[in-house]
């Protein structure tokens, strides 16, 4: 196999070995097959254009179309002309495909189900992906920068899992992108010489250092391992030092649906994302069905999970351990005796279509009879999937308590007091004036916090505020003082909002996200479709416990013990129509089950289908968070122009001052005028004399006028230095040496130019230089042990004698 054949095989696995990371995302993992037929086939392509040869972009052209070709007969057979040709109406359901996939990628949790929109992202990503890196290792020659869509691709798929790809995946990965490059490696020392160290093969050029060896490809296997352990040792530990990035690969925290046995924590997650990720589903799409015995269907709200944490930005769960689950719960946490509560069965259906790591219930549950893996979290009392288990298509059951508190039992409730007092009533330091400050101009002359609760649940339902789906979204301090200036928005804000309020009066309080109870179908099953996802927010008193109420006016239903001493006895600004019905409220309630087109665009349409990602809280991603980022945007970007910057910086070392001797100053404008002619494709060889080397030189570059009497100026300058018994100085050798730069420039090609200045080939020098430290280095350091371990063995040996 020649050199080209093998990095084109290379480039081609290590795409394909790349795209292993995305196989958590997804399953079945039948797609993975499919994309690496296709790779195949693309890089057979490149492979055939370039032995005809044709120009470099219209190889890529040529992959490209083939690519498209062969996605069109996959996926769009029937739109095709001819079933592959891909028309119009072809490329319109290719993109209708990628737009569907990219809503089904916020609607299911991971591992999510391979629809075909979700297949097509995942093939079609993974096409891009190798064709950009046949592009750049094959038809440019340059290997190193192959890496960066590798690593987008590594990104994407440790992004959508939170963060927890696993270490085996990114170790398949980097070991694809190293074979890559030894590939690459091999090719070039089997066209011009050697790269990386070794002595000179006859004929050829060595800018390493010398070497004992025989001219064998040793030596640069032997660097690059060492290059590559380090930079393996560099990409596991840069994570754990980077702020708000978690703690590497190497983390064992759990990724929001559980691990391990017996133990474990829940990662912070916000559900609260999937409201905003889903704002233009066209169709109420039935999720879950369930049957009850309840009396009260419209209190029968399905919890998913409580958020408990604000940090200004967002609010999230906190991270809590999780166990087994207790063949019956605990009591629910400050809930007395005396407090009426009727127990309730429900059995629960889910639809195979709807994956995400919690289990949708009756608040609070006393028993749970689930098929699969499932955990249980007490603080929150939810239930989590462990091992990637979600929803999708289970059957469970579920025995809760329809808690009824009397009005005299919340009013007589004490304050609350102890950790839960002090967790859940912390707001951030950052927060406005304005929620405190109408927190207590609205609660003035409550006599408890029952009576402070029960006012703010007024003020929100009283007409004051208008239930506006085209309301910016956002949980974060700056959404909710927002939102109290503008009096317009949807469940979102209602439910963190009241919740900040409460905290800021020294309620304890947390938001629940979930459904609210759907509609009821003939036999008595309850259907609950994408827009009755909601959010309500959930304040503790002590003696009975967490207790919801309900804020957001015209949607869902207040509880029977907020509308007693409501001051008309009967509060009509709640019904239980689903969420979006229209974008202000009418002056009597909807029964309509249907959202509103105009609704598509707002969060109460969406569904809690995800359980991964940052909410968009109103004040934005946290600073330290943001930090890391750039930091990491920064580095990733610094990588491609480290050969350029480094290469200027020679450059100007060795011809800026005119200090030191004329011949040091000569041999440095020689060195540089060589590394010059090998950065635009004129690979430098020791053995010529100065003067055959210029005349190739001249010859391959095509050097004519000031810029070949220049090259003819410095052959004569290092001639004098290296042959003369008394070598005279030479004026202006940084100038010549610029002169043939600019000779070289014009009569390059526009891809000649661009390799000389952004990846340069004499940059394989720093590599070069970094090696021999690294030998260096690793020489001192075993000499060091050896001399520290000498008298323990010495004593060893003496003591056995």
């Amino acid at each position: 196999m020649s050199g080209r054949a093998r990095l084109t095989v290379c480039a081609a696995a290590a795409s394909v070995m790349a795209a292993c990371s995305l196989l958590p995302l997804a399953t079945p993992a039948g797609w993975l097959f499919q994309a690496l037929l296709l790779v195949c086939l693309q890089s057979g392509v490149g492979a055939a254009a370039r032995r005809v040869p044709l120009a470099r972009p219209l190889t890529i052209i040529a992959q490209a179309v083939v690519s498209l070709l062969v996605l069109t007969v996959i996926f769009a057979p029937h739109q095709a002309i001819g079933g592959i040709i891909p028309g119009p109406s072809a490329l319109v359901h290719l993109s209708d495909l990628v737009r569907d996939g990219l809503t089904d990628v916020s609607q299911f949790a991971i591992p999510a189900p391979v629809t075909p929109g979700i297949r097509m992202l995942l093939v079609g990503g993974v096409l891009v992906v190798a064709l950009a890196v046949d592009a750049l290792a094959v038809t440019y020659n340059s290997a190193a920068p192959a890496g960066l869509p590798l690593l987008a691709l590594y990104s994407v798929a440790a992004g959508l899992s939170g963060g927890g790809a696993k270490w085996l995946y990114f170790l398949i990965a980097a070991s694809g992108y190293l074979l890559l490059l030894l590939a690459e490696g091999r090719d070039r020392l089997s066209r011009w010489g050697r790269v990386f160290g070794g002595s000179p093969t006859p004929g050829g050029w060595s800018g390493g250092p010398a070497s004992a060896s025989s001219g064998t490809a040793l030596a640069p296997v032997r660097t690059g391992r060492r290059i590559g352990a380090m930079a393996l040792g560099i990409a596991l530990v840069t994570p754990a030092v980077l702020p708000s990035l978690g703690t590497g690969l190497l983390d064992t925290a759990g990724d929001g649906t559980g691990t391990g046995r017996g133990g474990g924590t829940i990662s912070a997650v916000n559900p609260v994302v999937a409201l905003q990720d889903n704002l233009n589903q066209p169709d109420n799409r039935q999720v879950l069905t369930y049957r009850t015995d309840s009396t009260d269907l419209s209190g029968l709200y399905l919890r998913i999970v409580a958020l408990d944490q604000f940090d200004g930005t967002q609010w999230q769960p906190s991270k809590r351990r999780i166990e087994d689950i207790p063949a019956v719960l605990p009591r629910p946490a400050g809930m007395a005796p005396d407090v009426k509560f009727t127990q309730v069965n429900t059995t629960i259906k889910v639809d195979s279509g709807y994956a995400q790591g919690w289990l949708p219930m009756p608040f609070p549950a006393l028993k749970v009879a689930a098929d699969g893996h499932w955990r249980f979290e007490p603080e929150g009392r939810t239930i989590i999937g462990d091992r990637g288990q979600n929803t999708s298509g289970i059957t469970y059951t579920v025995a809760s308590m329809q808690v009824q508190p009397t009005a005299a039992q919340l009013a007589a409730a004490p304050p609350a007091s102890g950790r839960i007092a002090t967790e859940y009533t912390k707001y951030p330091d950052n927060m406005p004036k304005i929620v405190s400050q109408t927190a207590q101009q609205v609660t003035k002359g409550a006599a408890n916090d029952y009576e402070k609760a029960l006012a703010l649940q007024r003020y929100f339902t009283s007409g004051e505020f208008v239930y506006d789906t085209q309301a910016q979204s956002g949980t974060g301090v700056d959404a909710i003082a927002r939102f109290l200036q503008t009096k317009k928005g949807f469940c979102v804000h209602f439910a963190f909002t009241m919740a900040a309020m409460a905290r800021t009066l020294h309620i304890p309080a947390r938001v629940a996200v979930g459904f609210t109870p759907g509609s009821q179908e003939s036999g008595g099953t309850m259907s609950v479709g994408l827009k009755d996802a909601h959010a309500w927010p959930e304040l503790y008193f002590e003696g009975i416990g967490w207790t919801r109420f309900e804020p957001t006016p015209y949607r869902g239903s207040p509880p029977s013990y907020t509308q007693s001493t409501s001051p008309t006895g009967n509060d009509n600004s709640h019904d239980p129509a689903r969420h979006g019905v229209g974008d202000t409220p009418s002056a009597t309630p909807s029964a309509t089950s249907k959202c509103g087109a105009d609704n598509r665009a707002q969060a109460d349409c969406g569904a809690v289908t995800t359980v991964s990602g940052g909410g968009s809280g109103g004040g934005g991603i946290g600073a330290g968070r943001l930090a890391g980022i750039a930091l990491l945007a920064a580095l990733v970007l610094a990588v491609p122009v480290l050969p350029m910057l480094w290469r200027t910086r020679l450059r100007a070392r060795r011809l800026g001052g005119g200090r030191g001797k004329a011949e040091g100053l000569a041999l440095s404008a020689w060195r540089e005028v060589l590394d010059t002619g090998w950065d635009y494709g004129i690979a430098p060889d020791e053995s010529e004399t100065p003067r055959k080397a210029m005349a190739r030189l001249i010859h391959d570059g095509g050097l004519t006028g000031q810029a070949a009497a220049a090259a003819g100026t410095l052959a004569a300058a290092v001639e004098q230095v290296l042959y003369a018994p008394r070598p005279q100085p030479v004026a202006g050798l940084a100038a010549e040496v610029h002169r043939v730069k600019d000779g070289l420039h014009a009569a390059a090609s526009r891809g000649t130019r661009l390799r000389a200045l952004l990846l340069p080939r004499s940059s394989a020098r720093l590599a070069w230089q970094l090696s021999e430290r690294w030998s260096a280095t690793t020489q001192r350091w075993s000499a060091r042990t050896a001399r520290l371990t000498a008298p323990l063995l010495r004593r060893r040996a003496s003591s056995q004698g």
